[in-house]
């Protein structure tokens, strides 16, 4: 195959994605925030051309021929499967990053694939640990330009051109313009207040007898919807109200994927690698003056700082399996950066691929990522598996893409929600150190959590939630 490129400059991204919502494997990439400078591009992808699913070693790919069934390594028969599609493709220049390629989810629970780690908590079977669509074709649009594209991926122009129109033809449908109606829910958490102090003062011991430096502990929220709920009806106003750089939505089939996350895991474009960890939060204030002095403290917090510092070296430490040496650098530390409901703390890490290594090296070489579990890694896991109810499923893993020219872009899946079965669950959790405090730590998931839960039913969270 080899790419067309067809301009379609007029199209909403949104409304297109709205046609083919229903479609298993659907999937949004959506730049939400349009303050944010890493917002310039959203991509939109139905009816991929072969799909591969992955729960632990259970791997199947389904295309248009068979449907296969057999165990292996998920990142291996990604990169097998991935390749097949690459040889005679070459790249548009001067056009959008992601031009067709692999897809999707790479949940959090993959980094059992790389690592061994205790299975004691609960696991969430209905989420598959990888669900990637191949997709030949793509809408891209550049949110600076005003503009957009349709990328196909064919032998030659005129089935190109048989292709496209097809797409065309789902993207344009007719579809009613969603209207979101706010709905009361009971919310359910896995800790409460007394609950999640003692798990954070259990990794604050872990810490004082040497085992780690810090680790990432969550908690989950949980609901049931009413009947006939739609997840992504709920999505368009949740990205009104919460937008984000790095957000996306993804029908499974059974299972949708809601995410407004604010967090770059990992960037490659020409053998150049960028990661972009947060770590260290505050409330966003309605009230200009004590918002600015929210901004003021985490800017000056030893602990926060500390908090992300550690992580800047860990994912130098991961980065170096893979990048050139000398290449890794870090051009910003703890720079303040301000989202809808929350100020972060994010530092940027920048690397030169090895010429010998893939983007899926990369993937493999930093996963699952530092600023969600902890350090060092493999132990941070380990307690995490420990202390949490309930496996994290898609949770802290990523929604990204990987091009058929070997560039790629990831988020870290936090603020996200995942639908099934009439229910929704969040999870939000914070990086917890020697220095931390149970009770801030408790409130920070609160924090965290506080926007979407409202976004539901436009009403205080706090006030709802049961344990």
């Amino acid at each position: 195959m080899k790419p067309f490129v067809h301009d379609i400059t007029g199209i909403d991204p949104l409304a297109a994605f709205a046609a083919i919502k229903h479609m298993p494997y659907s999937l949004l990439l959506d730049s939400a925030d349009r303050a944010h400078p890493a917002s310039r591009y959203s991509f939109v992808m139905g009816q991929p051309i072969e799909t591969i699913e992955a729960k632990g070693h259970k791997i199947s790919i389904t295309n248009w021929e068979q449907r296969l069934s057999f165990t292996g390594n998920p990142f291996a028969i990604l990169e097998e499967r991935l390749n097949v599609w690459v040889p005679q493709t070459t790249r548009i220049p001067n056009m959008p990053p992601f031009q067709g390629g692999a897809a999707g989810l790479f949940g959090y629970d993959l980094g059992r694939i790389l690592e061994k780690i205790p299975a004691t908590a609960k696991d969430e079977k209905n989420v598959p640990d990888m669900a990637i669509g191949i997709y030949d074709q793509v809408l891209a649009h550049d949110h600076l330009l005003k503009k957009s594209w349709i990328f196909t991926h064919a032998r030659n122009a005129q089935e190109a051109t048989r292709k496209r129109d097809h797409f065309i033809s789902l993207l344009t449908r007719e579809v009613e313009p969603p209207s979101y109606e706010p709905v009361e829910l009971d919310w359910y958490a896995n800790f409460n207040r007394k609950t999640y102090s003692a798990a954070v003062q259990k990794v604050i011991d872990y810490i004082h007898a040497g085992d780690i430096f810090q680790a990432n502990i969550a908690q989950r929220f949980d609901a049931q919807l009413p009947d006939e709920f739609d997840p992504f009806i709920h999505y368009v106003h949740l990205r009104k109200v919460n937008p984000a750089p790095f957000a996306a939505y993804m029908n499974l089939g059974k299972v949708k994927l809601s995410s407004s996350s604010p967090e770059r895991f990992l960037t490659l474009k020409d053998n150049k690698v960028e990661t972009c960890p947060i770590k260290g939060t505050r409330p966003r204030l309605s009230n200009f003056t004590k918002d600015r002095a929210n901004q003021k403290d985490l800017l000056s917090s030893e602990k926060d700082r500390a908090e992300n510092t550690m992580i800047v070296d860990l994912l130098r430490n991961d980065l170096s399996k893979v990048c050139e040496p000398h290449s890794i650098e870090v051009p910003a530390l703890c720079k303040l950066e301000s989202f809808a409901s929350v100020h972060h703390l994010v530092s940027t890490i920048t690397a030169r691929l090895k010429g010998e290594c893939g983007p899926i090296d990369l993937l493999r070489a930093c996963f699952p990522g530092g600023s969600i579990t902890g350090a060092p890694k493999i132990r941070a896991m380990e307690i995490i598996e420990e202390i949490e109810p309930t496996r994290r499923a898609a949770y802290c893993g990523s929604i990204g893409y990987i091009g058929f020219d070997g560039s790629m872009d990831t988020n870290i899946l936090i603020r996200t929600l995942s639908f099934h079965n009439n229910k929704v669950s969040l999870q939000t959790g914070g990086g917890i150190v020697a220095e931390s405090d149970p009770e801030s730590e408790y409130q920070e998931t609160l924090d965290k959590a506080h926007k979407i839960l409202d976004s539901f039913g436009e009403q205080d969270p706090n006030l709802k939630i049961a344990v």
